[in-house]
């Protein structure tokens, strides 16, 4: 565990990239948010990655990336709310890293849609209904984990210690 990658999955909004900032500082590792990578390589943000190339071309770039990522270690690793649709993606971090499930309940989760809603290309033109339908389905791509923290209520320090004190165990 020492020198695996540690790999934060869940749903858009549930803070992974808070929590895996906080927790890369906590650890001294490496923080690594993978759609800030995809960003980056891409030079425009997820929202025009997806209306100029599709979600196919962005998610081939992110199962890339992820699995570059992979071959390193001591990192925490923030992954997009949808990488785990790919079994490949599952596959790997499974194998290689230690993953850890950011849960959060629809009640609390649909308080953050205003936040949430400008820079998520999967939630453009969704109804409240639609976005639950996708947040459901969703929940069932994170039954593969090594630890599962329900975030629900708690503050991004709370998440981060209870992280800090199971995985020290």
């Amino acid at each position: 565990m020492h020198d695996k990658n540690i790999v934060l999955i869940g749903f858009m909004g549930t803070g992974k990239t808070s929590v895996g900032k906080k927790l890369a500082a906590r650890l001294n590792r490496e923080f690594v948010d993978i759609d800030e990578v995809i960003e980056k390589e891409f030079g425009m943000p997820p929202t025009e990655i997806f209306k100029t190339y599709g979600e196919k071309t962005f998610r081939q770039k992110e199962k890339e990336v992820i699995e570059r990522y992979c071959q390193h270690s001591g990192k925490v690793l923030s992954l997009g709310g949808g990488a785990f649709l790919q079994e490949e993606v599952k596959k790997i971090t499974l194998e290689k890293c230690f993953v850890i499930f950011l849960d959060i309940s629809w009640e609390i989760w649909k308080e953050r849609i205003p936040r949430l809603i400008s820079t998520r290309p999967v939630l453009q033109g969704k109804t409240l209904e639609e976005t639950e339908e996708l947040f459901r389905f969703r929940q069932t791509i994170y039954n593969d984990y090594h630890l599962k923290i329900d975030t629900d209520r708690k503050s991004v320090d709370e998440v981060t210690e209870e992280i800090v004190q199971k995985i020290q165990l």
